[in-house]
């Protein structure tokens, strides 16, 4: 927001008169949201492989502990199925995010 804040855009929003809130909320914010959807729509995906460590550790049943358990008795369908899931909502995750670029960025437009 810092640095945006400080940029051209919007200098040129402040020197016009808008409205502090205006220039804010339509300017300043649309533009420093497009870091923050790159890293948001990763770390999503890499919640749910996140829960492979989270309930082995704590002995939690759910699909991280059914993966590490075929992963030790070598059951690949069980592994292929988590793989491919995962691989799934990775590439979902980014489509969504594509979106939200869309809808953020106003040099981004859906044709």
């Amino acid at each position: 927001m810092l640095t945006e804040i400080h940029s051209d855009y919007g200098r040129t929003a402040i020197a016009k008169g808008l409205h502090p809130r205006r220039v804010t909320y339509a300017h300043i914010f649309r533009n420093a949201m497009i870091p923050l959807v790159s890293i948001i729509s990763i770390d999503i995906a890499f919640f749910f492989s996140g829960a492979v460590v989270t309930e082995t550790i704590f002995a939690w049943p759910g699909m991280g502990r059914l993966f590490i358990q075929s992963l030790e008795s070598i059951d690949p369908p069980i592994i292929m199925t988590f793989t491919v899931l995962t691989a799934i909502s990775v590439v979902v995750f980014q489509i969504i995010a594509d979106i939200v670029y869309a809808w953020v960025d106003p040099r981004i437009r859906i044709q």
